[in-house]
Order: C-alpha cells, then structure tokens, then sequence
C-alpha cells in the first residue's frame, strides 16, 4: 500500500515552493466572530498568484520531476483551477503542459489556461471522461501524468496551507477545508494535526455530486454522477483506484458536510458584501458551513478561502439575487 502524506513530506514541499507561491495572509472577520462569538479568521488563499490553492500542489510536483520527465512534459485532468496552475508552473519550467477537461468546465477557466500557453482537450461530460484522454496521452505520446488530488506531491505541496495556518492561528479549535477528490483536505489535515493534534478539522462539500462523501460512507471509493454546480472546482470523482487521498480523508478529517445550491451562494454573497472578497462557489464553502449551522464552534476558527476564479456574469447574478436556482442536470 501506498504510503501517506507526512509531516515531514509537507515541510520538505514548503522548502521547495518557498520562491514559488505567495504564503497568503489569514485576517480576523469581524461579521462573523461576532455573529458566532468565538475568533473567525478568514485563510486568503484566492488571492495566490493563479487565483488558487492549486498553485501549490502542481509548483512542488513539477519541481519534483526529473529532467528526463519535464522534457517530456505534463498532462492533467481538472475542472479548472488545476489545470491553470500547472500550465503556470510547467510555462515556468518551459515545459509542455496538456490539460483535459470536461464540458462542465467554465469558459472562463478555459481561457486562463490558454493563454497560458497549455494545450487545452475538451472531452465528454465528467472528469472521468477527461482522465481517459488522459491515459491516452501518457501512453501514446509519454507525457508524465501530474493528477489533480491522488498524488503524493500534490498533497504535500497543498498541505503547505495546513502549515500556514496553524502557525498564523495556533490556537485554532477548527478548520473548515474544501473537500473535492481530497488532495487539498487531506494535506491541509495531515499538516495541522501533525502541528496540533487536537485542532478539528472539516471537510466541506456541494451536495450535488459529492463523491468523496459518497465514498467515505460506503467505505470505498465509489463513482457518482458528476453534476453542475455553483462549486464547480469541487466536481469529480475520487478515481476508483483511489491511491492516498481517500484513506487519508477516512483517517484524518473529523466530519464531512454538504451544502445546497442556495448554501454556497449565501457564502458567496457574505463574502464579497461582509469581507469585501470575491471568491468562487468551492472557495465560499467554508463560510456557508458556518452560515447555514452545519459545523458547531467552541474556538477559533480558521476558514480556507481557496479560489476566486469565477464567472464574473454568474457573481454578479449572486449578488444581485436572493436565491439561486438548483442547476439543471
């Protein structure tokens, strides 16, 4: 079996994306630790260079790689903010970047990857069906495959957020992380109860489509149907032959919650009129938890901001609006 994530693997990443990625600010938010009555702080990480925390899993994998490897050049699946972030660290590198995406995947995001120079692949309507084009090209044309969650180095590189924030609020009692295919919740775990055992940490989801959820509580990775979302990055299936993140999430994340539709808008719309920040429906998810009473606080909480790369139309129609409409299938 595969070995975890370590404490000591997230230390090593940090030292090797030190002069990569922003270590990003974590600010009190004084609407909700008044409204809650415990210390809120808000973990600013949409603000990292590509717009999101991926840009950290995908700088320490591709800084892993061989020179043999980055000649060869990489490939991924993503629903967006992945994909951007390796096009990013592989321009870096000079390196060939292959991106594959489902039709679920925002205009928007697509673009930012194409300017920055990756080959963009839109295949079928699933991550899934994107990760078999995938496993075409490594096998056809030997590109070295750098997935979105299920990877070690990606884990490590993302848990480097778990570090910043139990140094920037050690006494935290709870932190609230998105949870997706689980590279970023299990690192962001792995990093902080390595630091501080007793601190609590809480995956949160969409419930449309949330397949780490379904797999944790059937106790195997399973597939579920992937939908449309307001929390679009978080869409996805684990993979069946799940590696690393699944066992982890099982073993380190305290609770799992899910969010409606109306949930993750709610979040979306505190946090451009109280926090005066723009953020994407998975990077609201921790703010709508709290919102809507899905996780009970007895401390200082840090919440994980983790992406603002959202539709502008579709922000400007959550703020404008009371209610959002569940999408249709």
């Amino acid at each position: 079996m595969t070995r975890a994530v370590t404490l000591t693997d997230i230390h090593a990443a940090r030292e090797r994306i030190a002069n990569k990625v922003v270590r990003t600010p974590t600010v009190l938010s004084h609407s909700l630790s008044e409204r809650f009555g415990v210390p809120v702080h808000l973990k600013l990480e949409h603000r990292q260079t590509t717009g999101s925390f991926k840009l950290r899993g995908a700088s320490n994998a591709v800084a892993s790689l061989s020179a043999e490897q980055k000649a060869r050049g990489v490939v991924a699946a993503s629903t967006g903010n992945h994909g951007r972030a390796l096009a990013y660290a592989a321009k870096l590198e000079g390196m060939r970047a292959v991106i594959c995406m489902s039709r679920l995947v925002p205009q928007n995001k697509l673009d930012e990857i194409r300017r920055l120079g990756a080959d963009v692949r839109i295949v079928g309507n699933s991550q899934d069906e994107a990760q078999q084009e995938v496993e075409r090209l490594v096998a056809q044309e030997g590109l070295v495959m750098l997935p979105p969650f299920d990877h070690a180095d990606i884990i490590a590189g993302q848990g480097t957020l778990g570090l910043e924030m139990i140094e920037q609020v050690p006494d935290a009692a709870l932190v609230l992380a998105q949870l997706s295919g689980g590279g970023l919740a299990s690192g962001i775990a792995a990093a902080v109860k390595g630091v501080s055992p007793r601190t609590k940490v809480i995956g949160v989801s969409m419930a449309r489509g949330a397949a780490m959820k379904a797999s944790l509580d059937a106790g195997r990775p399973v597939e579920i149907e992937e939908l449309p979302t307001l929390a679009d990055s978080l869409g996805g299936g684990i993979g069946i032959d799940n590696r690393l993140t699944f066992a982890m999430c099982r073993d380190l994340l305290d609770d799992v919650v899910l969010l409606s539709e109306d949930e993750i808008a709610a979040g979306i719309r505190h946090a451009y009129e109280q926090e005066r920040e723009i953020v994407e429906g998975a990077g609201a998810v921790g703010i709508a938890a709290l919102l809507a009473g899905k996780v009970g606080v007895n401390g200082p909480v840090v919440i994980l901001l983790s992406g603002r790369n959202i539709d502008m139309n579709t922000h400007r129609k959550i703020i404008c609006s009371d209610a959002i409409a569940e999408p249709a299938a």
